[in-house]
């Protein structure tokens, strides 16, 4: 079926190629007559028959040469309807050779014609030849303006913002797209200087201050932010100013699009949250972590979730000498080994089921694969379902802990890193308590393996992880409402998981032993705020399309997060996001203690368990969070 689809593609485009040729060659027979004619004031029986017989002698050599060159400058194999400034610079590299061709020619061939004749016809036969050429991209382009207004309203009226390289390829693309029902209106940029240009016939109607003046005038429905070279301050300041137009909003990924030549309509995405945060994107050094990973064994507990998955992508690029992926849940886990599987071919990758609570399976890894480093992210860690199983937090954070922490100290592990969380900070939950008597565990294994360097690293809320707040409120809004959100003054610590997992990796070289480093991630968001947002970058009204229900606080909730006790002081490292938090220090006997008090979970009733985590975390308070009447603004 493909072969006699592209034997049918060849014959169209030989079809094509054969009629460029038959009117090169009309207009070089044509050209070469019309100079004759005109050198002699448009009197024929005035042309000597010398002149006559010249022509007649010489019209096969200007016309085999004239065909030659063209296709040695491949000018029978351009799709003219997409005729740009590159054919046009061949068709010039074409009569520049075609000089001296023409001039060997008329010295062989002992022409003694007027010298406005070859002047004259090579002038207009290059005129000729090029407008043919271009003839079909104006004429295409005016029925396809024609059809448009004859189909009446197109689907989507467009912005595009940006009138540089990037801006000019989408703008080619949407105009000369047949399946595309859409209309450019007009174009953005704030360069003062490009100000009433056009960009492809597109007119350039002015800067930023311009976009809800544009949109009003052009009923715009559709904005693409096409600069993907901006800085992160001017990339949220305009795209804020978008998303209050209640326009849809699509973006590039980013600069190497650009560099890679992978500008294209087909790349376009939707702008989201993250694009909205106010602070700049985080940089790690690559080099630090290459010389961290490589030729490494590297064994991840948590490997199929949020920030395991991405911890096992990005360790996979740096080129370890093996790569253990350990997960209970196995859907996740398979479909990540696909994914490296096809990413990374070379990549010698173990994919192992099971659970961190089995200390003789996590033993029998560690004694299998000997990993050099441990990144630990399986745990329990939504909090109201922990609120309602805390023995299942324990078992699962705090033994699966201690137990995968244990078993790296036994069988040399040069580095195990937890990952942990903000809620850990004076922590009103049974999750953040867990994850506080983990840090503890961390800290008291470092004390008894001298060996291995046992550190947590301690961040907030990652944008798109499985349970947070984004993937629930597009959920909601794609339902119509109502977003609910649990209290109007509530914010949180946000970061995607990209550059989460990248921090981690960085804090991991940086890892002596015993520390708890802690991310620096901006300042803190309010929930209400990006809730507004993304009902905004969906194209409709907060509070008129789409409900906002503010339902109370949910027990062991927290109006805000901490990333630091007051006890606690930030000592800086090399890099100015990570930085790692003063501990108190952790008796381990008494530690060993408390934690044999918790393995007799089932003799202990729920309160009787909160009191114990209590005593071993003295910040940890309990709230039960604010039972207010479900209200809608």
């Amino acid at each position: 079926m493909n072969r006699k689809r592209n034997k049918k593609i060849n014959y169209t485009w030989v079809q094509r190629a054969m009629v460029i040729l038959f009117f090169d060659i009309l207009i070089i027979t044509g050209s070469s007559l019309f100079s004759l004619w005109i050198s002699f004031d448009f009197q024929y029986e005035k042309i000597p028959q010398a002149d006559w017989m010249g022509f007649c002698w010489s019209m096969p050599y200007w016309i085999l040469s004239t065909i030659s060159v063209f296709y040695g400058c491949r000018l029978y194999h351009s799709i003219w309807s997409f005729a740009s400034v590159h054919e046009l610079e061949r068709m010039v590299a074409a009569y520049v050779i075609l000089i001296p061709v023409y001039g060997i020619g008329a010295a062989f061939m002992h022409l003694h014609m007027p010298k406005t004749y070859f002047f004259i016809s090579y002038v207009l036969s290059f005129i000729l030849c090029t407008g043919i050429r271009f003839s079909y991209r104006f004429l295409r382009n005016w029925k396809q303006a024609r059809d448009r207004a004859a189909e009446g309203a197109c689907d989507e009226r467009i912005m595009v913002i940006g009138a540089g390289e990037a801006g000019q390829i989408i703008l080619r693309e949407l105009l000369h797209s047949n399946r595309l029902h859409t209309k450019v209106c007009c174009v953005i940029d704030d360069n003062p200087g490009k100000k009433g240009r056009f960009l492809e016939g597109i007119p350039i109607e002015g800067g930023r201050e311009c976009i809800p003046e544009m949109v009003e005038r052009y009923h715009v429905n559709q904005i693409i932010f096409a600069i993907p070279s901006s800085r992160k301050n001017d990339r949220t300041e305009i795209l804020n100013i978008c998303k209050d137009t209640g326009c849809r909003l699509q973006t590039l990924p980013g600069l190497y699009q650009l560099v890679n030549g992978e500008v294209s309509v087909s790349k376009l995405r939707n702008v989201e949250i993250t694009d909205l945060l106010e602070r700049d994107e985080i940089c790690i050094d690559n080099e630090e972590v290459l010389r961290l990973i490589a030729g490494k064994r590297i064994l991840v507990t948590g490997g199929g979730g949020s920030i395991g998955s991405e911890l096992c992508r990005q360790i996979a690029s740096y080129h370890p000498e093996q790569l253990v992926l350990f997960d209970i849940y196995e859907n996740n886990a398979y479909e990540l080994q696909q994914e490296l599987k096809k990413a990374y071919p070379e990549l010698a990758l173990e994919v192992l089921i099971g659970s961190v609570r089995d200390e003789e399976r996590i033993r029998s890894i560690m004694e299998r694969f000997r990993p050099q480093i441990v990144f630990h992210a399986a745990a329990h860690k939504h909090v109201p379902l922990m609120e309602d199983s805390p023995y299942e937090a324990v078992k699962n954070n705090v033994f699966g802990t201690y137990k995968t922490a244990k078993a790296a100290g036994d069988y040399g592990a040069k580095k195990f890193v937890l990952i942990s969380t903000d809620k850990a900070v004076n922590p009103t939950n049974v999750m953040g308590t867990t994850k506080k008597i983990c840090e503890m565990i961390i800290q008291m294994m470092d004390e008894n393996y001298p060996a291995t360097d046992f550190i947590a690293v301690r961040f907030g809320n990652v944008l798109g992880s499985n349970g947070s707040v984004v993937p629930l409120f597009k959920r909601q809004i794609a339902e119509g409402g109502p977003v609910t959100v649990t209290h109007p003054d509530i914010t949180r610590f946000f970061m995607t998981i990209p550059e989460a997992v990248s921090l981690v990796l960085q804090a991991c070289h940086y890892a002596k032993g015993g520390e708890i480093f802690v991310l620096d991630m901006g300042e803190p968001v309010r929930i209400a705020d990006m809730a507004r947002n993304l009902i905004q970058l969906s194209g409709l009204k907060p509070d008129v399309d789409i409900q906002i229900q503010y339902t109370g606080l949910r027990p062991g909730e927290k109006l805000y997060e901490e990333l630091l006790m007051a006890e606690e002081g930030l000592k800086k490292t090399e890099n100015q996001r990570i930085f790692i938090g003063h501990q108190s220090p952790v008796c381990g006997s008494w530690l060993q203690q408390k934690l044999q008090e918790l393995k007799n979970l089932d003799d202990l009733s729920d309160r009787e368990l909160r009191n114990l985590l209590h005593e071993i975390v003295p910040t940890y308070r309990e709230e039960t969070g604010e039972q207010n009447e479900t209200k809608t603004v």
